[in-house]
This record gives C-alpha cells, sequence and structure tokens, in this order.
C-alpha cells in the first residue's frame, strides 16, 4: 500500500438474514480504518441494506455518522422483530442457544410456508422492513453518494439478475433483494416480479471488476459453502438446498475469475481488469454453527453476539493481510478449480 494515500477497497456483501449484523461488524471494524476507502459495494439481501445503510452514512456525514447509521438500523430491526410472535423456545433459552428450532411459532410458520405460499397467508404483501427501510436510509441522498452501489434482485418471470446501481435503489429494489419466495409476495419493481437476489447472485461480482479502478475485492461471506456432516433430517436438507443454491452463482463467477487469471498472466481491457483483481475473504467461521432458524433471530442480544464476532473476523483479517492489501490476493481462487 502506497504511504500516506487511503488504500481503495470494493466489497462484496451476502445476505443471511440476521447474519447480516455480522457484516455490521466488519464494516464498523473498516470504518475505524482511516487507510481505507471503500469504493463500490455489490450487496445482495442483508448484504444490500448494509450497503446501503453505510453508503448513506458515508453521504450524510461521513465514518462516524456511517457506523451511527448502521447501528440505527439493526436496532430498529431488533425492535419489530420483539413484537413477532416468532421468538426462542423455553430449552433454547434454557441451553443458551440463539436457535428458534423448539420454538412452537417457527416450527408452525416452517411447516406452513411448505404447505401455503405467501398468496394464501400474507393477503396484504405486508413486509416490516419497509418501514425500516424508510426510516433508515435518504434514497435521494443515496442516488448521488460517493459510494458506487449495485445491489441484485432475481426476476421471477426470467431467472435471470439484475443488478440495480445507486439511482435505481428504492425500498422496493432492497426488499425484492432480500425476497424469500415462502415468507413474502414478489416485489415488483418497474412492473416485473423480483425474489431474493441471492438465487442469482450472493453477490454479484461482475459489475465490480467492470466498473471499479480499485483492484482489491473483499468478500464478506456468512454462508458456508462446505458442511462436515451429511444432513439427514427433512430441516437439514432443506437448508442445506438452499446454502447451496445460494453459493453456487458466487462460486460460478469465483472460479471464472481463476480461469481467466490462469489463461492471462496481464493484459488490457476486461481481460485485464479480471485477471488482475486482487480477492480477499472475510469469513463468519462460526456462523454456521447456530443453524440456519438463527437467521430469523433478531433480538438485539443476538443481533450484538454477531457485531461483535464480525468485528472480530475484520480484525483478525487485518491482522494478517494489511501489507497484502494493495499489493497481492489472499484468497487463493485456483482452489475453486480442484476436481474441475
Amino acid at each position: 500500500m502506497p504511504s500516506g494515500e487511503a488504500l481503495r477497497l470494493d466489497l462484496a456483501l451476502q445476505g443471511g438474514g440476521s447474519h447480516g449484523a455480522f457484516t455490521w461488524g466488519v464494516l464498523d471494524l473498516l470504518l475505524e480504518q482511516p487507510w481505507l476507502e471503500i469504493e463500490a459495494i455489490s450487496g445482495t439481501s442483508a448484504g444490500a441494506m448494509n450497503a446501503c445503510v453505510m453508503a448513506d452514512g458515508l453521504a450524510a456525514g461521513g465514518r462516524e455518522a456511517a457506523r451511527a447509521h448502521l447501528e440505527a438500523f439493526w436496532r430498529r430491526v431488533a425492535d419489530v422483530a420483539a413484537f413477532s410472535p416468532i421468538q426462542r423456545g423455553p430449552i433454547d433459552v434454557l441451553m443458551g442457544r440463539w436457535s428458534l428450532d423448539h420454538s412452537p411459532s417457527y416450527l408452525a410458520m416452517d411447516l406452513a410456508a411448505r404447505v401455503f405460499s405467501p398468496y394464501d397467508l400474507n393477503l396484504t404483501g405486508a413486509n416490516p422492513l419497509s418501514s425500516i427501510l424508510k426510516e433508515s436510509i435518504d434514497f435521494d441522498r443515496l442516488a448521488a453518494g460517493p459510494v458506487q452501489l449495485f445491489i441484485t434482485a432475481t426476476n421471477v418471470l426470467t431467472g435471470r439478475g439484475r443488478v440495480f446501481n445507486n439511482p435505481e435503489i428504492t425500498p422496493a429494489v432492497l426488499l425484492a433483494s432480500a425476497c424469500l419466495p415462502t415468507l413474502y409476495q414478489a416485489v415488483e419493481v418497474d412492473g416485473e416480479p423480483y425474489w431474493d437476489g441471492g438465487y442469482s447472485g450472493n453477490p454479484t461480482m461482475t459489475p465490480l471488476v467492470r466498473s471499479r479502478t480499485s483492484q482489491d475485492i473483499v468478500l464478506v461471506q456468512i454462508n458456508p459453502i462446505r458442511r462436515d456432516k451429511l444432513p439427514r433430517d427433512a430441516r437439514e436438507i432443506h437448508n442445506r438446498i438452499n446454502e447451496v443454491s445460494f453459493n453456487a452463482t458466487l462460486l460460478k463467477e469465483l472460479r471464472m475469475m481463476a480461469l481467466i487469471r490462469r489463461a492471462i498472466d496481464s493484459g488490457t481491457g476486461e481481460a485485464g481488469r479480471w485477471a488482475g483483481t486482487r480477492m480477499h475473504r472475510i469469513v463468519g467461521e462460526g456462523l454456521a454453527d447456530y443453524g440456519a432458524s438463527s437467521k430469523l433471530n433478531a433480538e438485539w442480544a443476538f443481533l450484538l453476539v454477531l457485531r461483535d464476532e464480525g468485528r472480530r473476523a475484520a480484525q483478525d483479517f487485518l491482522d494478517r493481510h494489511r501489507d497484502d492489501l494493495g499489493r497481492r490476493a489472499t484468497f487463493d481462487l485456483d482452489l475453486l478449480l480442484e476436481g474441475i
């Protein structure tokens, strides 16, 4: 990293429900580093919301404002969740677990979602995140903000991802990016219905490579790629199917980057940008231990646990790789080519 200059970074933020509070912690720690400048962010679902809340805070008042905006956003999420019928069951509370695996209301909702659609049960299409987003983000300010944003949602009819940039981002776009089709009705944007962006890009890497001047991309990953235990019961199998599908497009793009770099050592134009990208990764190693149901647990105490884990992971990354940023990749994409 050149001395005296801020190092410009791009960020790629995955979605994952309340586990997005881990990403809040990562961003909170990165915003404390005056030698880092965040240039562009690609985000999906909770990653999209973190990206937009932080970018709006930076536009409003710089780094401290961005940190305050993120905390206020997640606090609002917790306040709304406090009135939700979906809470931890007595067994989970007694055992000190953050999952909802023994919550009667969660089990009832999970069963209902496999039999009924949100068009049967949520006739108005209400989503509690709608009011939270309107309170948390000034979308006019975001449109002209200094951080370039790329938010992915999946077109229900075509199955293709659409990437929205700053002037196009509205509350509906963010709700679309986080729309789980078993829980919420599809969100209409420009006359087209959209579901969660995780089905088509979690997050989408291509716009970061094509549009940026920074060569360093930090992927904040909260969905496990690998599991060490074979899923056997119905819930575990269903959850693993979701993890695999939500990671598939990301892995495809990362493998493409590795193949291009292997074929082209240097170059100009778009091929050169792909080959010259330096990838880094901050991973929520322990998030899988909480269980998939915990992604719907938005208790403030749990969100703070996740935030603190994110801060620790980001600090560990900087301790190990601060001198690598701006010089070399720390995430070996060639490992993704094994077996191909």
